[in-house]
């Protein structure tokens, strides 16, 4: 009976041990590695690449930040996107946190004033008496959550949120003498499950696949003019990211924000997109200290 006894205890601890293992090998996936000295290079479908290294972080709001630096330096903000080309992150005890506020309000103005620029230039054409005079403003929150700790799948979370005020002044002066458009656009996250990826780079196993939506809502100070019958653009990102390695792919679908809400005149075709309509990049190499 004692021998019996001592076999199932022993049984016991052999499996309790090994549970505490796991348990310790779940809690050490990490999707964000922040060893100094590790290095990703990504390659977008024209050959162009991103390198992104962990440098020395620094302290936000009371909180050490891990920090990257990018080759080569980002040209046109209009471009940037705060899913892939953050400067300062944070791996914290509930969610991992890039910190992109003065990123983001740059980006989203630099976008927004190359749609007014876009948005004279079909006055313009259409032989308007008038052209606008315009200001900018945008404000956005600091920290994007980029992901809940621990991960659940298929439930949503609010990422962040970002808001913008275009007011336009017509020259000469019209009727109405000024109007004013404000976006808010609110960012959520869900992670859809895992996946096996293929990248330059290699294959990786059990990627997640997270998944961010953008929903837009509008005020329009002077409706008569016709702005806000459209929808305004909206964007939809996937990254994922392999255990211990980081992102290994990123895919960004997204639309010009003003344009969309101004009704094109009869026979006018919409201008280009002030951003690419997609923007793809995949792992091509990388070292992971």
């Amino acid at each position: 009976m004692l021998k019996r006894f001592r076999t199932f205890f022993t049984l016991l601890l052999v499996f309790g041990l090994s549970a505490v293992l796991m348990g310790d090998a779940v809690e050490t996936i990490q999707y964000f590695p922040e060893t100094l000295g590790s290095y990703w290079v990504y390659e977008d479908p024209d050959g162009n690449e991103l390198t992104r290294r962990v440098v020395e972080g620094k302290e936000i709001a009371g909180e050490m930040y891990h920090a990257f630096s990018y080759e080569p330096v980002l040209e046109d903000s209009a471009n940037y996107a705060h899913h892939i080309h953050p400067n300062f992150y944070r791996i914290g005890a509930e969610k991992v946190t890039f910190w992109v506020g003065d990123e983001v309000e740059k980006s989203l103005k630099a976008r927004l004033t190359e749609e007014m620029e876009a948005f004279l230039k079909i006055l313009e054409k259409i032989g308007a008496p008038f052209t606008m005079l315009y200001k900018v403003e945008t404000e956005a929150q600091d920290p994007f959550y980029v992901l809940p700790i621990p991960v659940t799948f298929n439930e949503k979370w609010k990422t962040t949120q970002i808001k913008a005020k275009i007011t336009m002044t017509p020259f000469p002066p019209q009727d109405p003498p000024e109007a004013a458009i404000e976006f808010t656009i609110v960012e959520t996250g869900t992670v859809v499950g895992t996946e096996n990826v293929e990248t330059p780079a290699g294959i990786f196993e059990d990627c997640l696949k997270i998944e961010y939506r953008t929903e837009t809502a509008i005020e329009v100070s002077s409706p008569e003019l016709g702005f806000g019958s459209e929808t305004p653009g909206e964007s939809f990102t996937t990254l994922w990211v392999a255990p211990n390695i980081g992102i290994v792919k990123f895919h960004q679908k997204s639309e010009d924000i003003f344009l969309k809400v101004f009704p094109m005149p009869p026979g006018f075709e919409a201008p280009p997109p002030v951003r690419p309509p997609e923007l793809n990049l995949e792992l091509k190499r990388y070292e992971v200290k």
